[in-house]
């Protein structure tokens, strides 16, 4: 009896780990395959095939399913956590990058060979308009209370903000050159935008629709040149922003009270995107030109592990398992 409590013990704390932890869902380009890593084994536990040149990744609102960008298919793919192929949502030319909005209904996705945004009703998997924005879309994000839109367009270097009532451009600001990501603070007030030729991150007041701040890098030891960021992420608290530097190879810290870069993070090689654990106590790195993620304690800022994955790991998203 006592060796049958000890192992039901033994089992409920497996369970409850279980139930604490995450899985790190990794789009892989070159091989069309995703790489999911364990949270407490900082591994991959699993690979498997999705559609050609994979890029965005997000999970639906249950944690059950997934929507990554299969570019060279034209398609938006939704998934199951198991790898299984459920269905293909209308996307449009060339998907690069979406963004779910904040109840899960919609699926906002650029275009970026038709430089258009379409929008997707995930539930009827219907497209309900297409919105004409600038010249090689890829940028998304929607606001935490789902009135805005906004997207990026490389060429005509430019951010669309779009009412997500009436589908409508009601803003376009002028950033650097090709802008590639964007990113709402969490409150909503501002708007992270990335320029990767421009070399810069712009800030935008969202309630005025002007530039705040710009934001330049210059990591030490890197040339000018290889600074093009890309990805950005703001902790849950919205204290903190990283941003992706691209051959830099390196995520700048920066405290977004005073817009000071606090730190410069060494990773792999070509950093695209990031990703935060639930807990917000680890940050997740997508390198390309390496073929691995960094793993970065937040709290020491300190690289803990490089983990090897597919070829040209290109974007990131994590699972709640509770």
């Amino acid at each position: 009896m006592r060796g049958l409590i000890i192992a039901c013990a033994v089992f409920a704390a497996d369970i409850a780990r279980a139930s604490d932890g995450y899985e790190v869902y990794v789009s892989n380009e070159k091989d069309a395959t995703i790489s999911v890593i364990d949270s407490d084994k900082l591994a991959v536990v699993r690979t498997f095939s999705v559609g050609k040149r994979p890029r965005g990744i997000t999970f639906a609102k249950n944690f059950q399913e997934f929507f990554v960008c299969a570019s060279d298919e034209n398609a938006v793919q939704v998934f199951d956590v198991g790898g299984r192929l459920l269905h293909n949502l209308p996307s449009g030319e060339d998907p690069e990058q979406f963004a779910l909005s904040p109840d899960g209904k919609r699926l906002y996705v650029a275009n970026e060979d038709d430089a258009l945004t379409t929008v997707i009703d995930v539930a009827t998997r219907q497209v309900l308009h297409q919105v004409p924005v600038g010249v090689e879309p890829e940028g998304m994000a929607v606001s935490p209370d789902n009135s805005l839109v906004a997207a990026t367009s490389e060429t005509t270097n430019m951010v669309h903000f779009i009412d997500a009532k009436t589908h409508e451009v009601v803003a376009n600001i002028l950033v650097d050159a090709r802008p590639r990501h964007v990113e709402f603070s969490p409150d909503g007030r501002k708007l992270w935008v990335s320029s990767e030729i421009g070399g810069t991150a712009a800030v935008i007041d969202v309630a005025t629709r002007t530039i705040e701040r710009t934001i330049s890098f210059s990591p030490p030891g890197v040339e000018h040149d290889s600074v093009q960021p890309v990805g950005i992420l703001l902790t849950q608290d919205g204290g903190t922003a990283f941003v992706a530097l691209g051959p830099a190879n390196r995520v700048a810290v920066i405290d977004t009270k005073t817009y000071t870069i606090t730190n410069y993070l060494p990773v792999g090689q070509r950093v695209w995107h990031l990703a935060l654990a639930p807990d917000g106590q680890r940050l997740f790195t997508t390198n390309g030109a390496s073929g691995d993620v960094t793993v970065i304690d937040v709290k020491t800022l300190r690289p803990i592990k490089s983990i090897k994955v597919g070829r040209y790991p290109w974007g990131v998203a994590v699972r709640h398992l509770n």
